[in-house]
């Protein structure tokens, strides 16, 4: 009640300020104040531009006021009585002057009116205004962007001629030059698909009121200003549809939902493309958000499209896809330099230099930052370098060459899902990490991440003609880690004893005296490191082109190649002089375990143990959109191709004599169709409908039975049958989107990794034959009552359940050894979990000053249901734990200035402001809703940035 209360005040008190603001009445108190401070709030309320010299300002008078609903030119009269300086008003601008009586405005005064220049950014094809467009003028300095009507007004003082540069994600930039006009009418954009005309990386990217999907986007401001130390999903969640968390609290560790669609391990449904890159793990869909954390820094925008999506490629897509775009080369020489620091000795250094576009049509931009702190919870400590580089060259008028590669070295400590139970007891309350250890007098955690991932890519940009053009990339990455773990031999136990209790850190001194003592040597505990390597190389290219005056047609190829290389590596015998890996053979499959090639294996530091083998993953295929669009109405289909081939070999469980350690390739066709259709109404209402079948190939690991080269051919194409209708009503002021969806998933399979308490050993489930259904909707607003406030909100509510029972389901241990099947898995009617089904958000955006932004954010989390595992769900009745609603408030401000004559900025943000202590994941094994059989994560506590950026 009381955050309703609260909305309805802010909504209340806005509507009060938009109509004072249209009758041009002020209300006012003030004491003492001085005279620039009072027209800078009498600019906020009526909305009028006001020009005022420095020196004529500095002479006035404090000025006392207490008016109410008064009209503007009374309030004036009122603020400039007895002050040795006068204004006078000339169309929307009030300009402050030295006192002469019947003396005409100034020639310089009317100079400095005449340096207002205006305009409204709208798309070239649709005519529809473009929010929140960049306008600026070339080489740094004065700036603004679009309001909702895409009009924008920017004052520039009596500086000589000027070039104004306008851009837009997804658009080509259009540069202006000032001389007379100063209302500068229609700006067209085009859209960088249709018209690339400098160097642009773009990816499958929707438009406003032509592109008929679900879509939100934000802007590189915006992640400027509300990111903070968080990860790029924990940015969305006031998205319609969309649920992050960040897990165990791990740098990059978060994951996303998208309609009830995961991005977590091993279950991959939502689709991360960057520059049309996709980057989902070829083996399994996951995203692994510690390889992009440095983006935030080089991203242009982030635009999620809910649902079908406007992807011509086949990607990991069912829930929806995330398009990254980044900065390519900058025109304009220049730069910046930024630092962050935050709770838990956070910190962050970034700098970034371009060299500008030489007269030789090269150009180059170079980025780079470190980021290291404790983390949010005990163990929790990390350090990342990120990099991005761009190199590109201008080849002719009408071609373009860029080379970029950008990644991230990084290494950070983990935590696990713990019993419920066991923090109630926890005097380190919820930043409590069981994994925590002691080892020669120092603090260590075994279960670390570290990973590199280079990302390297090729773009050629063609306008072939007035009609056509062709874009290309090629691409590589390359990525090396893993994640660090305990181990145990057939007579040890992955859980050493502990200092004291259960609170105190594990005794890696005592494991070492131990192993020491080990009669044969051998160690019963040790550490080792899962690793997952691997090497990719990719192909895009999509030729456009216009057939007639209303069809465009694109058409074009991706193919891919993977290898990826899986296995335990020792990293510390505690003592002990190896690791006794003896191979254990047995006819089942899935049963092995240990080397065939070297049976009485003795592992030591840097040697493979447990499993060794290499997966590799090829794909090509083709795909082909028309797009119509005349007048209102614009329609668009959709048709992809693509054949999947999976091998396997394995290096442990086959001879190397054996012609079965490789198999055969396994191959899937997969294929896409998708169509849409919007309708303009009028100027504000559109209406769009989309409907689509996608199908997508299994998953790595659903293809070889058990952990084997044997092929399950039961395994099949994963399916998803989706439709949905939006309405958009749209003016100067105000947005609001509605949508109603409904998507059945079928024919998933996947497998889940789990931590058993008892045996703190980490297993995974194999499931199949997972139907879903998942449908809902989606209600987005947006309102600007006057132009420095802005309120948003959003409103989604979905209903999404497995719609028969599965199976089978296999559980599998570290070793990828079968332990146990279970035939059938009795969830028909069960809620899909590990995503919030009800979510809402609030955002409140207040320009208190001109350089001086306000900001807070506020989301809420309802009828979220726990994950579970699916072989324990053996008889129909499963109930998983349904976590209590919560709702979590961030607020931040952002206030720029000039520091030595260069553009700076100063931000701030804190993060669940109220400190509300929740539970943001948790897995109920059994699916019975009991408490004392729960494993959570707690949500992150109170955290705060402070970050200052110079430009130069």
């Amino acid at each position: 009640m009381r955050i309703k209360l609260i909305t309805a005040l802010l909504f209340a008190v806005c509507l009060h300020l938009s109509a004072a603001s249209f009758s041009q009445s002020i209300t006012l108190t003030e004491k003492n104040a001085s005279l620039e401070s009072i027209l800078n709030k009498i600019e906020q309320q009526s909305g009028y531009d006001i020009f005022m010299q420095t020196e004529l300002v500095a002479s006035s008078n404090k000025v006392s006021l207490n008016v109410k609903n008064l009209a503007l030119t009374a309030v004036l009269d009122k603020v400039f009585k007895g002050q040795p300086i006068t204004y006078a008003i000339v169309g929307h601008t009030i300009v402050v002057k030295a006192k002469a009586s019947g003396k005409p405005v100034s020639a310089a005064e009317q100079a400095m009116l005449a340096s207002v220049y205006s305009g409204k950014v709208v798309d070239a094809d649709t005519k529809e205004p473009l929010i929140g467009a960049s306008v600026g003028v070339k080489g740094g300095g004065k700036a603004t962007s679009t309001g909702l009507n895409g009009e924008f007004k920017l004052k520039l003082g009596d500086e000589n001629t000027q070039t104004l540069v306008i851009s837009y994600i997804g658009y080509v930039t259009q540069e202006i030059q000032l001389i007379d006009k100063k209302d500068l009418g229609l700006i067209l954009l085009k859209s960088s698909a249709n018209a690339m005309k400098e160097v642009v990386v773009t990816g499958d990217l929707a438009i406003d009121r032509k592109t008929p999907i679900a879509v939100s986007t934000i802007n590189q401001q915006y992640i400027e200003e509300k990111l903070g130390g968080r990860d790029i999903p924990q940015l969305l969640q006031s998205t319609p549809g969309i649920m992050a968390t960040a897990q165990g609290g791990g740098y990059g560790d978060s994951r996303i939902s998208i309609r009830g669609f995961s991005s977590g391990s091993k279950k991959g449904n939502v689709a991360l493309t960057i520059n049309g890159i996709p980057v989902n793990d070829m083996e399994n869909g996951s995203i692994f958000w510690s390889n992009w954390s440095g983006l935030t820094d080089v991203t242009n925008s982030v635009q999620v499209q809910r649902g079908l999506g406007a992807s011509k490629i086949i990607v990991p897509s069912f829930g929806g896809t995330i398009n990254i775009t980044t900065r390519t080369t900058d025109a304009q020489k220049g730069g910046y330099i930024s630092q962050t620091i935050g709770t838990n000795n956070y910190e962050k250094t970034a700098v970034l230099v371009s060299t500008g576009l030489n007269a030789n049509g090269w150009a180059a931009t170079f980025q780079g930052s470190r980021t290291k702190g404790d983390g949010y919870a005990d163990g929790l400590n990390f350090l990342g370098y990120n990099y991005f580089f761009n190199l590109s060259k201008v080849l002719t008028p009408s071609q373009t060459l860029s080379f970029t590669v950008m990644g991230a070295t990084q290494t950070h400590g983990q935590r696990p899902e713990r019993p419920l139970t066991e923090y109630a007891g926890a005097p380190q309350g919820i930043k409590w990490n069981y994994d925590l250890g002691v080892k020669d007098g120092k603090q260590i955690n075994p279960y670390n991440n570290f990973f590199s991932k280079p990302v390297f890519s090729l773009n050629h940009n063609w306008v072939i003609n007035e009609k056509s053009s062709l874009s290309t990339v090629l691409y590589a990455t390359y990525g090396t880690g893993g994640s660090g773990a305990i181990g145990a031999s057939a007579s040890g136990t992955a859980i050493p004893p502990r200092v004291s209790n259960l609170y105190s850190p594990f005794d890696f001194d005592a494991v070492q005296k131990s192993n020491a003592a080990s009669p044969d040597g051998s160690a019963a505990t040790y550490l080792y490191a899962a690793h997952n390597d691997h090497a990719w190389y990719g192909l895009r290219s999509t030729y456009t082109t216009t057939l007639g005056q209303y069809l465009n047609l694109s058409a074009g190829l991706d193919a891919r190649y993977y290898k990826g290389t899986h296995y335990e590596e020792v990293k510390d015998l505690l003592g002990a002089d190896y690791v006794y890996d003896p191979y254990t053979g047995n006819s089942a499959a899935g049963s092995r375990s240990g080397d065939i090639n070297n049976p009485f294996h003795r592992a030591v530091v840097g040697d493979k143990i447990g499993y060794y083998n290499k997966d590799y993953v090829m794909s090509g295929g083709v795909y082909a959109q028309a797009e119509y669009a005349k007048d209102d109405f614009s329609a668009f289909i959709t048709l992809s191709g693509s054949g999947t081939g999976d091998k396997r070999t394995d290096l442990y469980n086959y001879l190397n004599s054996d012609p079965a350690q490789s198999s055969r390739y396994v191959n899937f066709l997969s294929y896409q169709a998708k169509a849409g259709a919007n309708y303009n109404l009028n100027d504000q209402m559109n209406l769009f409908a989309n409907i689509g079948y996608i199908t997508k190939p299994p998953y790595f690991d659903n293809v070889f039975q058990k952990f084997t080269n044997s092929i399950n051919t039961g395994t099949v194409d994963e399916k998803l049958f989706s439709y949905e209708l939006g309405y958009q009503f749209k003016t100067s002021g105000f947005l609001a989107k509605l949508n109603f969806y409904r998507s059945s998933y079928k024919d998933e399979a996947f497998t889940t990794p789990f931590t058993d308490n008892t045996t703190n050993l980490i297993y995974s489930v194999n499931v199949a034959g997972v139907s879903e259904m998942h449908q809902g909707a989606e209600l987005e607003l947006r309102y600007q009552p006057i132009k420095p406030i802005t309120l948003y909100g959003m409103f989604s509510y979905g209903d999404w359940y497995y719609t028969k029972n599965a199976g089978p389901a296999t559980v599998f241990n570290n070793q990828q050894k079968a332990i146990g099947t279970v035939p059938q898995v009795f969830i028909k009617g069960v809620k899909v979990g590990d995503a919030a089904q009800t979510t809402a958000a609030f955002g409140l955006d207040i320009k208190v000053l001109p350089d001086l932004k306000l900001g807070t954010n506020y989301n809420f989390f309802g009828n979220y249901y726990s994950s579970f595992n699916f072989a324990n769900i053996t008889s129909a009745g499963a109930a998983p734990y349904k976590l209590p609603n919560y709702s979590v408030w961030d607020l931040n401000a952002s206030f720029k200035f000039k520091l030595a004559g260069l553009d700076a900025s100063l931000n701030g943000n804190v993060n669940n402001l109220l400190n509300t202590k929740y539970i943001s994941d948790a897995y109920d094994a059994a699916g019975s809703g009991d408490l004392s059989k729960l494993n959570v994560y707690y949500g992150l506590v109170r955290t705060f940035t402070t970050g200052i950026k110079v430009k130069f």
